[in-house]
């Protein structure tokens, strides 16, 4: 079914054996209920090709609910041909028009306890949630030696099916896309640390594109790892001064495994403070 969905989350790219390299990326339709669409191979989607979307985008594509993925929001793209950039709130930033999108026809969470209550009866595994607190930014680093190892098998499969390559089994890659290159693998973990309504202390990973593009950019400026970090800490540290909102979504595993916390920070909503005044005013005033 054609769906026009508004684009705001979009996870840091992971290796495929089917894809090669896939993204997760989720938002809203225009009704405002959510919905992820997953897999989605988004940097081999070319800047030539039209289908290339970014947050902020809405797109229209042919979407049918995703049958190996039992959550309710989970859908897939049935002809990428069909994928197209249907408006934009990305290049002008309007934090109002965003907010008022974000909050359309449905629930902004206030209680972590409330959200893992309703993964587990699979009644939902999408979320805008809003923190009580923010205590901090923890970062860990991790070993990624198993990771080079498969990347450097799929780089070899890569190269030598390319120009047989077939994105979702319609697409052939063009020409220009040989110079892809796989995303490197963060070596480090970030997580927020805060609490909700239920006073519980929470910390939960970070999977967003923007905190592992943060990442790289500020090694690569500082030509420090732990200069990286801690700028890192420091930038989403500071949202915490802004009208903040996280996007939360279930990790598919960890929610069948009934783990005791399957959601992940996958988007921060980091708007002017004063925003969310604004915003409910505008409700309070339209319901008059």
């Amino acid at each position: 079914m054609k769906t026009k969905v508004l684009i705001t989350v979009m996870t840091y790219p992971s290796l495929s054996h089917k894809y090669f390299e896939t993204v997760c990326t989720a938002g809203f339709r225009e009704d405002g209920s959510r919905i992820r669409i997953f897999p989605v191979p988004h940097r081999l989607l070319t800047d030539q090709d039209v289908n290339k979307y970014k947050k902020w985008q809405w797109i229209e594509v042919d979407l049918e609910k995703n049958k190996k993925d039992s959550r309710p929001e989970s859908f897939h793209i049935k002809n990428i041909d069909t994928l197209r950039i249907v408006g934009n709130l990305s290049n002008k930033v309007n934090w109002d028009l965003r907010y008022e999108l974000v909050k359309k026809n449905k629930k902004i969470y206030t209680n972590m306890s409330e959200l893992i209550d309703l993964a587990k009866e699979n009644k939902l595994s999408l979320a805008v949630l809003k923190p009580k607190e923010i205590l901090d930014v923890t970062y860990q680093r991790i070993d990624i030696h198993n990771f080079i190892e498969k990347r450097n098998a799929l780089e070899k499969v890569y190269k030598s099916q390319r120009q047989q390559l077939e994105l979702f089994n319609s697409n052939p890659v063009n020409d220009y896309s040989y110079q892809f290159k796989f995303a490197e693998k963060i070596p480090y973990t970030f997580r927020y640390k805060f609490t909700t309504d239920d006073a519980k202390v929470r910390e939960i990973l970070i999977e967003d594109w923007e905190i592992g593009m943060l990442y790289r950019n500020c090694r690569d400026k500082y030509r420090s790892e732990e200069i990286a970090c801690e700028k890192v800490r420091e930038k989403y540290l500071g949202f915490a001064k802004k009208d903040l909102l996280f996007f939360v979504g279930t990790n598919y595993k960890w929610q069948n495994m009934k783990s005791p916390n399957p959601f992940l920070v996958i988007g921060v909503f980091y708007a002017p403070k004063g925003t969310f005044d604004r915003g409910n005013q505008l409700m309070l005033d339209f319901k008059g």
